[in-house]
């Protein structure tokens, strides 16, 4: 009974092209599962290919198999004597035959559905991992990919933040991601990629499903160590209390004031959101205080409601500076602080551009080699090995931060927390934006922070506060 039911299928050119197509594809799709059920990780393209483009090919296949088959009766039907012929088939269920034929046809029709679904839901799954969203576009991805795995996100999945819970911005993001693969396929994406994403979800429906407001309240102890550009690489450190604030009980203080639920703050700006134009205030008993720069354009812009993103915009991808960098290094040792002006010739070395990231390796370990070469020879002999760690070291915080293909440099996506990297806090405190009484938004450096120590040697603050031996 079966050979009658794969021979009646079968019985036209396109439906056995169909059918082979369907058991082919069908085929690989199970040994493919099978291979990463057993641990393989072939990467992203292996997901693509087992849960997107095989069952793509499965369904196209069952669906050739009734188009040939109503084509061949319509050319029957063409032929002398074939009028009869009905283009559809006729089931005579009172026929055992046509009874056996229609069980077959039913549970294979059962197998189908089984296996499209559970396709679609792995295809659906594989879409929203971390691997689909940062390798299978490689060279667009790189730089976002690889910022995004050394940040403290780094244990959640894109879809976490990018597109939320529920269903329909799930549908809205798979929309949006037909034309960047159209982009990615005919290379019709910028570089580098323009930021801010002005579609992306609100961070009330993203952010705030871990990081609750009325959760994250006080001051906060903020150290850092810097080294200075001498010969000793001195360590000095710099201490704030960072005013955190937030909602507590019915007041909300601080940093995390903006973001109180009693409080609504809009503004108008450019599209990267870096020149703002205006600025509007509501209160919570409802007074609205406007804050405008007299040299803005009147009309244009782009109107925002202020959110966790508008000051924390690079929570998961954020490139870090050339110094900062250097200054983790040393503090953790990974760069030896006993090697005179490492810190100097580092800062040098890695702050310049290469056309990729082995040029630059070999470039930053040449110059640093030649460097205590020609100044520092006992040590260049008896430190080699040193030396060459610091360079893998530089080599490392380069291909972490700089990517000459997509013409990310150190700053090309400046961080709005704080004001030394960028304009950060200061787009909008200061006195270039004012109210009809030229009111201004403060700018005093205690609204969110105390200094307590400003690149000190040892500062006593810190050995009051037992941090310090």
């Amino acid at each position: 009974m079966f050979k009658n039911f794969l021979s009646s299928i079968t019985r036209n050119g396109l439906s056995l092209f169909g059918t082979g197509l369907a058991i082919a594809s069908l085929v690989l799709i199970i040994s493919l599962f099978v291979i990463q059920y057993l641990g393989y990780e072939g990467g992203a393209y292996l997901g693509i290919i087992t849960f997107l483009i095989l069952p793509m090919i499965f369904v196209l296949g069952l669906l050739l198999i009734p188009v040939g088959s109503i084509l061949h009766r319509r050319k029957l039907r063409e032929m002398p004597g074939g009028e009869g012929t009905p283009l559809l088939p006729v089931f005579d269920l009172n026929q055992a035959k046509t009874r056996s034929w229609l069980l077959i046809l039913t549970g294979a029709t059962m197998f189908n559905v089984v296996i499209v679904a559970g396709a679609t839901y792995k295809g659906v799954e594989h879409m929203e991992s971390v691997e689909f969203c940062g390798l299978a576009c490689h060279s667009v991805m790189e730089p976002e990919y690889t910022a995004f795995q050394h940040s403290s996100h780094s244990r959640l999945t894109c879809a976490d933040c990018h597109i939320g819970p529920g269903a329909d911005w799930f549908v809205k993001s798979k929309l949006d991601g037909a034309w960047q693969l159209v982009a990615v396929a005919f290379d019709l994406y910028p570089r580098p990629i323009p930021t801010p994403l002005h579609d992306l979800r609100p961070a009330r429906e993203t952010c705030e499903q871990c990081h609750w407001p009325t959760r994250f309240v006080g001051d906060k102890l903020k150290i850092k160590k810097h080294y200075e550009e001498d010969e000793a690489n001195t360590e000095v450190t710099t201490a704030l209390l960072l005013k955190v604030g937030g909602e507590a009980g019915k007041t909300s203080t601080g940093i995390h004031w903006h973001v109180d639920r009693g409080v609504k703050i809009r503004y108008r700006s450019d599209e990267t959101r870096e020149d703002i134009y205006e600025v509007e205030y509501t209160a919570p008993d409802g007074a609205v205080k406007v804050f405008a720069d007299r040299r803005a354009p009147e009309e244009g812009g782009v109107w925002r409601e202020m959110d966790c993103v508008d000051c924390h915009n690079r929570p998961s991808h954020n490139y870090q500076a050339p110094d900062d960098e250097i200054d983790v290094a040393l503090r953790d040792g990974l760069i030896h602080r006993d090697l005179p002006f490492v810190r100097k010739e580092a800062l040098r070395i890695i702050d310049a551009e290469y056309p990729s990231h082995e040029a630059a390796r070999e470039t930053i370990t040449a110059e640093l080699t030649t460097y205590y070469q020609d100044n520092y020879p006992e040590v260049a002999s008896g430190r080699a090995q040193d030396i060459a760690d610091a360079a893998a070291t530089l080599s490392d915080i380069y291909s972490v931060n700089v990517f000459p293909n997509m013409k990310v440099w150190w700053n090309t996506y400046p961080e709005h927390i704080g004001h030394e990297r960028s304009e950060g806090c200061y787009r909008c405190h200061g006195r270039r934006l004012r109210t009809e009484d030229r009111e201004t938004i403060s700018k005093d450096c205690d609204i969110c922070h105390v200094v307590l120590a400003e690149r000190e040697e040892n500062p006593e603050i810190l050995t009051q506060l037992e941090i310090l031996p």
